[in-house]
């Protein structure tokens, strides 16, 4: 498991290549939520998502053989994309599998950084599909989440926020298979003990909540949301234990509320976010996540929108 070393050894090492991405307050936000609300967001961060900070990470950590026979990797989009930038940055090869139904936008955009990309069925055949890949063309297999220099990236996202907003009492993280929420908790019980943490899944994604549940990591047999992002359809081994030790629930939205979500932080901040970067708003818009005394945090994990989807995504909000 990744502690605060790993952390600051993975700021170190990716920095110089990433954004910092900004925080930004919201009064409209603050107003209905009751507290300070900022965002931090991820959205602004290269490739459109926080996704980059672990890939580029786990990439620069390679040997020179397993540069050079280069990397696979799975994706519904966003970690696909991360994977081809950080593997054009280092100059290595890169195979992203996808599932049939992924966004065009994050397709392109992963073959557009360089990568060869694989269409295959559902997100679970996609995975069963990039192991074999991965395996039969020896290419080192990039988990998009369970693996400790993945979230390591992850969690230097936390490391920017308890600068910027050092009193932080809570902070909100979309999950999928869990490396955001897992580097954000690690980082904040290290160096903020106090604060708490929540995540938040859609209820058709919601592998991390009912590993909870179950007290185990557990798979589900499909997805259904509009949070793509969100769509892994497992909690990593490893994500699940730093989430039972060190998260405070986690939470479930509805794909409505996602929308409106969105529809609010495009009003109100003018930051177009896609369905998972809106998730953490969408809890605390729906008063999902009870909160403590002091500002509040939500990760705005990225902005990868199919713009011919747009009226789609937003036409639930109620305009």
């Amino acid at each position: 498991m990744p502690d605060l070393e790993h952390l600051q050894e993975a700021r170190a090492r990716i920095s110089g290549s990433l954004h910092r991405t900004p925080v930004a307050s919201s009064r409209a936000l603050s107003e209905r939520v009751g507290r300070p609300v900022f965002l931090k967001c991820e959205n602004l961060q290269r490739t459109g998502s926080f996704k980059v900070r672990g890939a580029l990470n786990r990439i620069l950590e390679l040997d020179n053989m397993a540069r050079g026979r280069g990397v696979a990797t799975v994706s519904a989009g966003n970690h696909a994309q991360a994977v081809a930038w950080a593997a054009a940055r280092a100059g290595i090869s890169a195979t992203v599998v996808m599932p049939a139904n992924a966004s065009p936008t994050k397709a392109r955009a992963s073959e557009e950084y360089g990568a060869e990309v694989i269409l295959q069925g559902t997100i679970i055949g996609a995975f069963d599909l990039a192991l074999e890949v991965a395996q039969d063309r020896g290419l080192t297999f990039l988990h998009a989440f369970d693996d400790p220099l993945i979230i390591a990236g992850q969690g230097t996202v936390a490391l920017e926020v308890l600068e910027d907003v050092p009193d932080v009492a809570t902070v909100v993280a979309p999950v999928g298979g869990g490396g955001l929420i897992s580097g954000v908790a690690l980082a904040m019980a290290n160096l903020a003990p106090a604060a708490r943490v929540f995540g938040v899944e859609p209820h058709g994604a919601c592998a991390m909540r009912k590993s909870l549940d179950k007290g185990e990591a557990v798979h589900v047999e499909s997805v259904d949301t509009i949070a793509d992002g969100l769509g892994a359809p497992m909690a990593g081994e490893l994500t699940f234990e730093v989430v039972r030790r060190h998260v405070e629930d986690v939470v479930l939205v509805s794909d409505d509320e996602i929308s409106e979500a969105m529809a609010f932080i495009l009003a109100r901040t003018k930051l177009l976010v896609e369905p998972a970067g809106a998730a953490g708003v969408a809890a605390l818009l729906a008063g999902r996540i009870p909160l403590a005394d002091g500002p509040v945090v939500a990760v705005l994990s990225g902005g990868n929108v199919d713009l011919d989807r747009l009226p789609d995504l937003l036409g639930t909000a109620g305009g």
